[in-house]
């Protein structure tokens, strides 16, 4: 089993409840702002997204919404797999940030479907993808957050993630360097 890098203490949880960007629900509106690399955390969203006719370059998923299985419907629109990795909920792992990182840095889209929870997956996608790529995961009873990626965002991805109990530093040279 992959080790976490990092975990998700509780003093941060209500933090990561505040959208990162703004909430879209309607997806063909949602991709007519995307004009870069396209990066899709959540089942929904990356069934949203498929059935909109744009396949995310990279789309991270666990065949669960807000932890229940998710429906046929749902199932049916998700592509094929390409990857799988381990990632308990509440943490991020060394497999899930490599394969990941990989998967920004890979010419063809990637599917990775993740054992657990990818739900933390949003923070490392914002610090590895390129600037001007788009960050799309979903807000639960709300819809879709898309954030664009600039030093901004970025800073602040890197902030929320620097203060998650473990190791940091090694999460950002899997992720950067």
């Amino acid at each position: 089993m992959s080790r976490a890098v990092l975990e998700l203490p509780d003093a941060l949880r209500s933090e990561l409840k505040e959208p990162l960007g703004p909430i879209e629900t309607n997806a063909e509106a949602l991709l007519s702002t995307v004009d870069g690399p396209l990066i899709a955390v959540g089942d929904v969203v990356t069934a949203h997204l498929e059935r909109a006719g744009r396949s995310p370059d990279v789309a991270l998923f666990d065949e669960r919404t807000q932890r229940e299985s998710i429906t046929e419907d749902v199932a049916s629109g998700l592509p094929e797999v390409d990857r799988r990795v381990e990632n308990p909920a509440a943490t991020l792992t060394e497999a899930l940030l490599s394969a990941l990182r990989g998967a920004i840095e890979s010419e063809g889209p990637t599917r990775i479907l993740v054992d657990g929870e990818e739900d933390l997956a949003t923070l490392p996608a914002i610090v590895a993808a390129p600037e001007g790529a788009s960050v799309v995961y979903g807000q639960p009873g709300e819809g879709m957050v898309h954030v664009r990626v600039t030093a901004e965002t970025r800073e602040r991805a890197r902030d929320l993630l620097s203060r998650m109990d473990g190791d940091p530093e090694r999460a950002f040279g899997i992720l950067e360097d």
